[in-house]
């Protein structure tokens, strides 16, 4: 796994390395709002996470996914802030991007 000082290089390289699409979370499915695709949790894997925690505060968190649908056709980021700032999930979201890290 690779190693970043922040979230701005993360992004910067997995863009690079061909995580091209941009997805936001929309409750219970991830979406791209360029083209207006939708996956649910079923249809995509997690390939790569980071996490980084606010400089100032560590409250102030987010994590990347590197993101991949099953049939491979797209590839792309997620951000999430997580705390006070995390958006409202389904079950089904919040067990398909919670990782257990070591």
């Amino acid at each position: 796994m690779h190693v970043y000082e922040n979230l701005v290089d993360a992004l910067k390289d997995l863009k690079n390395r061909g995580f091209t699409t941009d997805f936001n979370i929309a409750f219970d499915n991830i979406q791209c709002q360029a083209s207006g695709v939708c996956l649910s949790p079923s249809q995509f894997e997690i390939v790569e996470h980071y996490r980084f925690e606010g400089e100032t505060n560590p409250s102030d968190s987010s994590v990347i996914y590197a993101v991949q649908s099953l049939d491979g056709s797209m590839k792309g980021t997620l951000i999430s802030a997580y705390g006070v700032y995390s958006d409202a999930v389904s079950e089904q979201m919040i067990q398909k991007l919670y990782v257990h890290e070591s």
